[in-house]
């Protein structure tokens, strides 16, 4: 398969961008995979690549609490962006709490909420549905 899946992560614990990577090797999907570890690292990342739809990210997984420019501010900022291009954005958190859940689903652009640990299962659920 030619198509290559751009992933951006966005998390502050180098343990969990370690653990995704692993993850994603073992999903067999060719995938570019870029770690943020702040939100405004991320704007700042997508600003600069946003005329590069061949780099540009076709998901990502956002962790809650951060540093800077947690999720939530993130996903703001990213609104302001007024990007056209489709992305398959999940809230990736070890956060519990129900309100985190619910917010989720009232940004448009966040298709859903994700528990970590993320499984190799759940991360080829999301593969598959941003190559489609």
């Amino acid at each position: 398969m030619d198509f290559k899946i751009n992933l951006l992560v966005i998390d502050d614990d180098d343990i969990n961008i370690f653990i995704i990577k692993k993850i994603v090797e073992k999903t067999g999907f060719a995938v570019n995979m870029v770690a943020k570890t702040n939100g405004q690292l991320a704007i700042d990342y997508l600003h600069e690549i946003a005329d590069s739809p061949e780099i540009f990210p076709h998901l990502m997984l956002i962790d809650i609490n951060m540093p800077v420019l947690n999720g939530w501010e993130f996903i703001e900022a990213y609104e302001k962006m007024n990007i056209t291009k489709v992305v398959d954005m999940y809230m990736l958190s070890s956060s519990v709490y129900e309100n985190d859940i619910e917010k989720a689903k009232t940004y448009n652009v966040v298709k859903g909420f994700i528990s970590k640990p993320l499984s190799i299962d759940r991360l080829v659920e999301l593969f598959k549905s941003a190559s489609a």
